[in-house]
């Protein structure tokens, strides 16, 4: 397992792959039982693993009960993440504000054992809650010692680089990070929100590196088997193979696994491991076994590294399109600075 520091606005040292504990607890009708968990969360700390990835509505507050429990005295070893904003029943305990905030910290410290979090995500934008209030209250936390840092999971660019600026004019504690979906199918973030957090220095977390699995290969030949998650959750987060492209993407994996002799899921999670080596973007994959031979089966892929001719193969069949403005941008920078021109980035930094 490597480390890094998670952006350049923290000192946090992250390990490449963090343990996202979505399903420790079974109050979604889904997931690891205490013993199941504890074996994973186990597993994940003798790999190197140093990154725990929780929420306040994981398995309605199961996982941060049965994080408390596991984490014990090895507390100061770990970067220990929450999020708030979709774990209340009522409108007035659930979205972004202030009061919501508040609620919600003190909850998760105590389900989790702990007196502080070293990462604290407003989880999803709610639309309505002005940025300033988020950012206000996520200083007043840190200016508390209830968290150290703070980031934005599932907020639009805009609204992020908002947060950003008011923090950085006023003095407030910095954005430190965002919380995206990204694997190879799913790369709509390459638009706005990976050259944002590149150019303001945040760090990266991926969810879904799988996309739901479908990026193991397993369900293309699922058949009527009803235990697995696509069964028990009505696919959710599950992308599946809906087009010619997500077609050519899986076709490709299984080629390159075949090739280096490793499972499906190891090649797409080297992929996305790799994908911005060559860039300033700080990024974490955040990977969510139920089971120790699912956490296995993940961490072969640190194992794994592709060639520079194959993650361009993965970036080619699973490309994009950037859209307006992107395109014209590119369309347009020869007749504005000529073809020979230096002085610009034609290309788009993340493609």
């Amino acid at each position: 397992m490597n480390y890094k520091i998670f952006g350049s606005k923290t000192g946090l040292r992250v390990s490449e792959l963090a343990l996202g504990t979505g399903t420790f607890g079974t109050r979604w009708g889904y997931g690891s039982e205490l013993a199941e968990a504890r074996n994973v969360f186990s597993r994940y700390l003798e790999a190197g693993g140093n990154f725990i990835d929780t929420a306040d509505g994981y398995q309605l507050g199961e996982s941060e009960e049965i994080l408390g429990e596991l984490i014990g005295d090895r507390r100061d070893e770990l970067v220990l993440a929450s999020k708030y904003s979709m774990g209340g029943k009522s409108l007035s305990t659930s979205g972004n504000s202030r009061k919501t905030m508040v609620r919600a910290v003190e909850a998760s410290l105590k389900r989790l054992k702990t007196d502080r979090l070293d990462l604290y995500w407003a989880h999803l934008s709610d639309g309505q809650m002005p940025i300033e209030e988020i950012v206000r209250a996520f200083d007043d936390l840190v200016r508390d010692g209830k968290i150290l840092y703070a980031g934005f999971s599932n907020f639009p660019a805009w609204r992020v680089a908002t947060a950003s600026l008011l923090a950085d004019l006023r003095g407030w504690s910095p954005v430190a990070g965002i919380q995206i979906e990204y694997n190879l199918i799913e790369r709509t973030a390459d638009r706005e929100l990976l050259p944002m957090a590149e150019a303001l220095g945040l760090g990266v977390t991926f969810w879904s590196p799988l996309a739901g699995g479908s990026l193991t290969g397993k369900y293309r030949s699922a058949g009527n088997d009803k235990n697995n998650r696509q069964a028990a959750w009505n696919g959710f987060l599950l992308k599946g193979e809906t087009g010619e492209r997500e077609t050519a993407i899986l076709d490709a994996l299984e080629a390159l696994a075949k090739e280096y002799e490793v499972t499906v899921l190891a090649v797409a999670l080297a992929w996305i491991r790799q994908k911005h080596d060559q860039s300033t973007l700080s990024t974490v994959t955040i990977i969510g076994p139920r089971t120790t031979a699912q956490l296995d089966d993940n961490l072969t892929s640190l194992n794994l590294t592709l060639t520079q001719e194959h993650i361009q193969k993965l970036n080619g069949v699973s490309a994009i399109s950037l859209g307006s403005p992107h395109e014209i941008i590119a369309n347009s920078s020869q007749s504005l600075f000529g073809a020979n021109s230096n002085l610009v980035t034609l290309t788009h930094p993340v493609a």
